[in-house]
């Protein structure tokens, strides 16, 4: 377990060991998560020539609640000091700067991955499936690797379709273990949903869209949470102990309380604790 929870730490984004990689190579649209429009590969306007952003204490207060639910799961400080040796995108050529913007969003993608199959690994209901997790495991991190060219030609869609196989079996004998039969909601449309109290326990949420849902109280013990969009919903006093493939992100879109059960894998975000005061 301490092994594991030290390679969650790894996947988890550094931003004084990053070069604002995120800030620069993803667009975002004005909306109620962002005030602005900015096109991939322009630097936010709120970013510093430290690659520090001038108005991290007040994201949400400006209109950029966006940037507060988002983490590169570790990709970019690897980007910015193993895959580019350190090498600021500011200070090299145009086709450093735009080569590294490219890959970045790769990596991402690829330490997201290890990040579930280390989760996957730490399921002792998943044990029949440990010793291909494993392999997969070691396959990725090898791909994270490569040379800036042979991950900006890696076709990412195509490994993450072979590691979902696996995490979805990984997933199936961990809920077979939950009494009576058990929901299943992958993928469906739950924005708003009136699910105060619900019994979800173990039920398969892969995906599912629970935009502003009333989870309130909710059970959702040992359920699959993998890709589930939580942005506004109401945690409050719901119970998600053994929940899986929830991540860090995912929490800190969603609103709940100091009475809200986590799994031992994500934290409290510190904006419910703010929320009560």
């Amino acid at each position: 377990m301490p092994e594991q929870i030290s390679e969650r730490t790894r996947l988890r984004g550094d931003c004084a060991r990053c070069f604002g990689l995120c800030c620069v190579a993803l667009p975002f649209t004005a909306s109620a998560d962002f005030a602005v429009t900015k096109p991939a590969g322009t630097p936010c306007r709120n970013l510093g020539g430290d690659h520090r952003c001038g108005i991290h204490t007040e994201l949400r207060q400006r209109g950029f609640g966006g940037c507060t639910v988002y983490d590169c799961f570790g990709a970019g400080q690897r980007v910015s000091q193993v895959t580019f040796g350190g090498q600021d995108w500011r200070t090299g050529s145009k086709e450093h700067a735009r080569r590294m913007l490219d890959v970045f969003p790769v990596v991402r993608q690829l330490h997201e991955l290890l990040w579930y199959l280390t989760e996957a690994l730490s399921l002792a209901a998943a044990r029949p499936v440990h010793t291909e997790l494993g392999e997969l495991l070691e396959r990725t991190e090898e791909l994270t690797f490569g040379s800036p060219d042979e991950l900006a030609a890696l076709d990412v869609a195509a490994h993450r379709q072979e590691v979902n196989v696996l995490l979805l079996r990984t997933s199936e004998l961990a809920r077979a273990g939950v009494r009576g039969r058990k929901k299943d909601r992958r993928g469906a449309d739950l924005i708003g949903a009136g699910l105060r109290g619900a019994d979800l326990r173990g039920a398969s949420l892969r995906g599912a869209y629970l935009i502003a849902a009333d989870l309130t109280g909710a059970d959702l013990r040992d359920a699959d949470l993998i890709g589930a969009d939580l942005r506004d919903a109401d945690l409050t006093d719901a119970d998600l102990t053994g929940a899986f493939f929830l991540t860090q992100p995912q929490l800190d879109a969603a609103r709940g309380s100091a009475g809200t059960r986590l799994p031992a894998s994500v934290t409290h975000p510190v904006h419910w604790t703010a929320a009560a005061l």
